[in-house]
């Protein structure tokens, strides 16, 4: 076959190439390869752009970098990610500004730029993550789309999230139980308190904020006890979390002040709680006993069930404090519930499926009353 170039012949060979990626088999893909290999390198240019293409048109169907980044590591290899990852670079950096947490997103994106080095290799690769951005469903938007008109950015964090950060960062980088205990309870308390200023100032001055929402991957192994996890912190600090599973992420819905202090909390929880599975299977092993799945699922499922009560008993008493902010307190949550209800209509409860081994629960709900909610350490029963 001849080559020809990329712009008009180009354009073609590529134009039939693409209908292997609305084909079922993969031998539609071997072929399409194939001839994307043999076409001239001038090809790889508007393979790229409509690459880029792809991906706007994702960001209209309501995806965002992360998860983009996070399906196609569930799905494809390291090439696929790193190919993702210059293509959002590059159709992001049109933008003079993007909506808020996207650069966040961006910074996490694989950074290598390396590629196969033989065209069918090349062309097998591009085939492959194409196919999956095109079949990728409509999700609900979680905020502005780039190119949309978009809020006043922020300057700098706000000084009661970089408190929260802080402490949270020394409750896992301390290898004594106690000290993270009361480090992770000053930042709950911290977000209990926050939520309070904020229903405080909405009770005085009414404003047209209505509730946001974020994604927050919640990735296998354990991912059902991760979305209990993050369902808990969610909801103790004024938020509802939706699991999706099939696509690795919960959608926290809240305020927006509450949204990335969940999201922290949540993470350390998770860091400090998989250290401490970790340090009791290595009990197990001293033991003489094997660690098993069904102790690490049954250790996080308790971890999180526990963490959950003591987690709203702390927003509780910190709410009691102010007993004339109840009301406002219970319109905003009652937003935070119209809000998830528009957002997804036909959530369902799902059953927790795991082995339960009983020394793997009693351990995680030990690990979660080390890690200490309450400033007087009442733990509770």
């Amino acid at each position: 076959m001849g080559h020809q170039d990329g712009t008009g012949g180009g354009a073609t060979i590529i134009d039939k190439a693409f209908e292997a990626l609305y084909a079922s088999d993969d031998v539609s893909l071997d072929t399409a390869a194939s001839l994307l290999a043999a076409a001239d390198r001038a090809v790889d240019a508007e393979l790229s752009r409509r690459g880029e293409e792809f991906v706007r048109t994702l960001w209209t169907r309501g995806w965002q970098p992360a998860d983009l980044a996070r399906t196609v590591r569930r799905e494809l290899a390291d090439e696929h990610v790193r190919l993702l990852s210059s293509l959002i670079r590059t159709e992001t950096a049109a933008y003079e500004r993007l909506p808020h947490r996207w650069q966040a997103q961006l910074d996490d994106l694989d950074a290598g730029t390396t590629r196969p080095t033989d065209r069918f290799s090349y062309a097998t690769t591009v085939l492959e993550l194409y196919r999956i951005l095109v079949r990728l469903p409509r999700l609900d938007a979680v905020g502005p789309v780039p190119g949309e008109t978009l809020p006043p950015a922020a300057v700098g964090e706000p000084r009661m999230l970089t408190r929260i950060r802080a402490l949270l960062a020394k409750a896992e980088a301390t290898g004594y139980p106690e000290e993270a205990e009361a480090l992770t309870a000053k930042a709950q308390e911290l977000m209990a308190r926050h939520s309070l200023d904020e229903a405080t100032l909405a009770a005085g001055a009414p404003s047209p904020e209505t509730p946001g929402a974020i994604r927050i991957g919640v990735e296998p192994p354990y991912e059902q006890a991760k979305a209990i996890l993050l369902d808990a912190v969610a909801t103790a600090n004024h938020c509802r979390a939706v699991w999706n599973e099939a696509y690795g992420f919960s959608t926290v819905v809240g305020f927006e002040a509450d949204l990335d202090p969940v999201e922290l909390l949540y993470t350390s929880l998770l860091v400090q709680g998989t250290a401490a599975m970790t340090r009791a299977e290595a009990e197990q092993r001293a033991g003489g006993r094997k660690r098993t799945k069904s102790f690490r699922q049954s250790f996080l499922l308790a971890y999180a069930n526990r963490l959950g009560s003591r987690l709203s008993a702390t927003s509780r008493r910190v709410a009691a404090e102010a007993p004339t902010l109840l009301p406002a307190l219970a319109s905003r949550d009652l937003a935070v519930t119209n809000r998830t209800d528009e957002l997804f209509p036909e959530t369902r409860s799902t059953r927790v499926r795991a082995a339960w081994d009983e020394e793997g629960w009693t351990h995680g709900a030990t690990a979660a009353d080390k890690a200490g909610l309450h400033p007087h350490r009442r733990h509770l029963p």
